[in-house]
């Protein structure tokens, strides 16, 4: 029986192309799980083979784990301090064997031994077919559609699947059984049975991907795209820079008479890509992603990370796109907030800013109209900025002389000071429910207690654009906050 089990070994190997010490392994769990049925409990069971002459032995185990933790699993567990009454040196996480009797081959299942046997061999089949196909280092899989899986799509290239889910397919793409398709490979997840590979068709990657393919001179080095932003399969805006002075990033990317970014276009169901010049200068990129709509002026916000950009009438809608889409994406693209609106509203809302400068300026400084509009004039937005500019910068301004100067930045810092000193009044009388609220810090906590929110109650009767004003938070930010503060009202309601 041992030869001939020996002999079915050298088969099963030459015939699946796998190494023999697998099969033995497929082996040896056969038995193993064929052993542990003779037992009421479950009771953990190895069996060794050896390789040369197909002898066996079959050994009951128990794992040491330590004492403090208590056994689990009596039928397959030892705490440490019996262990140790069994084997002296023995160390927790190591296991106590005992021989048993072994389990002929001839009284096991013969179904059940091919099962577990054929199953490991497929199992390491598909494990070698998937190392082989990840060392070829591809970044998009091509295959075709071989089944669709509860909404998701499968797909194969040779015998190894991937998985297109719905949340990463085209909006209104219809994939039908052995149609080609091309996607990016997101993730492997070898926890999946069947399809491990992850496959995008509406990741932002993926069309990085499809130019490298197309343009020749980014896997060159002389182009790189720095972002793209899509609304898939209908609109992207993709981010190209030249390390070539000879290079025409746009040009090269559009390709004679539209070419490689038709290539593009046409593998995402028609989706129009937008191909903008890469800046350092954030404005300029913000300017260059909202085309075609021309940019009347932009106005930079760097510590909310945002910029208002004024468009003429006649730009607003291509500025803001379809449901806006064009300002949506430029965004992405770009990383900033973009408020876009028009002159009028632009004249507004600076007009707004200056009567609230020019009224801080002359409250905390004590100061009329009239030096409050130099200070504005001259570039001041805070009373920090009067305070600690450098002293020479104030005395270049005509209309101060040095006793003014002095006496204005005295001032600024006593303000700043009674500020300091109200606002950590106002937070000492904020409630710890407030405190404790996820998502807020001490920034927050403090700007909500000057706003006269000191509880979490308070917190959640605000309407959004009340905290908007009170934190400067974006809307979509104070919603969020709004929402987590009023979760408390509901606790309890099914």
């Amino acid at each position: 029986m041992n030869r001939e089990m020996l002999m079915l070994v050298d088969a099963i190997s030459r015939e699946k192309n796998v190494e023999r010490d697998l099969v033995f392994g497929a082996v040896e769990s056969a038995l193993a799980q064929a052993t542990k049925k003779l037992y009421q409990g479950d009771v953990d069971i190895r069996v060794a083979m050896d390789r040369d002459s197909g002898e066996y032995e079959t050994f009951r185990r128990w794992l040491v784990v330590p004492d403090e933790a208590g056994l689990q699993n009596p039928d397959a567990e030892e705490m440490l301090m019996d262990a140790k009454e069994r084997l002296s040196d023995v160390e927790e996480g190591e296991y106590i064997e005992e021989s048993v009797e072994s389990l002929p081959i001839g009284r096991i299942g013969a179904m059940a031994a091919k099962q577990v046997i054929l199953q490991k061999i497929r199992d390491a089949e598909r494990d070698m077919l998937l190392s082989d196909f990840l060392a070829r280092g591809d970044k998009i899989f091509v295959g075709s559609v071989k089944r669709m899986d509860k909404g998701d799509i499968i797909v194969e290239s040779g015998r190894v699947e991937g998985r297109l889910r719905r949340s990463e397919m085209i909006p209104k793409e219809n994939l039908r059984n052995a149609d080609r398709v091309r996607a990016m490979i997101m993730e492997v997840d070898t926890t999946l049975r069947g399809a491990p590979i992850i496959l995008s068709r509406s990741a932002p990657e993926f069309m990085i991907e499809l130019f490298r393919q197309e343009v020749p001179e980014i896997e060159q080095g002389l182009l790189e795209i720095k972002s793209c932003a899509r609304d898939p399969g209908s609109r992207a805006k993709i981010a190209v820079i030249s390390h070539d002075k000879r290079v025409d990033p746009i040009g090269t990317c559009v390709g004679v008479r539209g070419t490689r970014v038709n290539a593009v276009t046409n593998e995402l169901a028609g989706e129009r890509v937008d191909i903008v010049l890469w800046s350092e200068d954030p404005a300029q990129f913000v300017i260059g992603a909202l085309a075609p709509a021309n940019v009347s002026s932009i106005v930079v916000d760097e510590e909310k990370h945002a910029m208002d950009v004024v468009v003429d009438d006649e730009n607003l809608a291509q500025a803001i796109g379809r449901g806006g889409q064009n300002v949506r994406l430029a965004s992405d693209l770009t990383g900033w907030k973009i408020n876009i609106m028009d002159a009028a509203e632009s004249a507004q809302k600076s007009a707004n800013e200056t009567e609230s400068l020019r009224a801080l300026f002359v409250a905390k400084l004590d100061v009329d109209q009239e030096v409050a509009d130099i200070l504005i004039a001259e570039g001041f937005t805070s009373l920090e900025e009067v305070a600690y500019v450098p002293l020479q910068e104030m005395l270049e301004i005509e209309s101060f002389d040095e006793d003014t100067v002095n006496e204005l930045r005295a001032r600024a810092k006593d303000a700043l000071l009674t500020m300091e000193i109200v606002m950590e009044e106002s937070v000492e009388e904020v409630s710890q429910d407030l405190r404790d609220l996820e998502g807020l810090d001490a920034e927050l906590i403090a700007k909500l207690a000057m706003g006269g929110v000191h509880t979490r109650d308070d917190l959640a009767d605000l309407a959004v654009d009340e905290l908007v004003d009170i934190t400067g938070q974006s809307e979509e930010e104070a919603k969020t906050l709004i929402l987590k503060a009023r979760e408390h009202w509901f606790a309890g309601q099914a």
